[in-house]
């Protein structure tokens, strides 16, 4: 299955299930318009074809005492695939490292956001692993005062969902 098999039915599902991945089958099927099993049969196949990767539960950072949000931008000494694959390694172990993307058009190679519980642990993170990564020439942090938008959702609108 790719886009261009997508149609509305499975445009609907995939909305609702981003928006609610605990819903019922059988509430999904009567919100879409379809009988449970067509609607069940459409949701395997998206899982099936890697459109549905996986379903999480979100959890609230501050309920969970992680108060502060930075983002980071990371310099590398060198632009190399063995100094990007070693960073790479290493920063995929930090759990408190929820985003990282190689970045174009900036000052930096690496943009992350981290998320920890306070300014302490952020500087441990810092000093005890981002700048002791292997080429990491760079560090330069900003941090979240008020999150005005917080999605998970994917638009889907270019897909012909109205």
């Amino acid at each position: 299955m790719n886009n261009l098999d997508l149609d509305r039915y499975d445009l609907k599902i995939l909305a609702a299930l981003q928006h609610d991945a605990r819903i019922s089958n059988q509430e999904l099927a009567e919100r879409i318009g379809l009988s449970p099993s067509p609607c069940s049969r459409r949701v395997k196949a998206l899982e099936e074809s890697g459109l549905i990767r996986r379903q999480v539960a979100l959890l609230d950072p501050a309920k969970l005492s992680l108060k502060l949000t930075a983002f980071v931008m990371i310099g590398m000494d060198r632009h190399t695939p063995e100094r990007f694959a070693g960073f790479e390694k290493v920063i995929s172990q930090c759990p408190e490292v929820l985003d990282c993307c190689l970045v174009t058009g900036m000052d930096a190679d690496y943009h992350l956001r981290v998320v920890v519980p306070d300014m302490e642990h952020y500087q441990q993170l810092l000093l005890g692993t981002l700048t002791r990564i292997e080429g990491v020439s760079s560090v330069r942090s900003s941090f979240v005062l008020n999150q005005i938008i917080a999605s998970t959702e994917l638009p889907l609108k270019h897909l012909g969902l109205n």
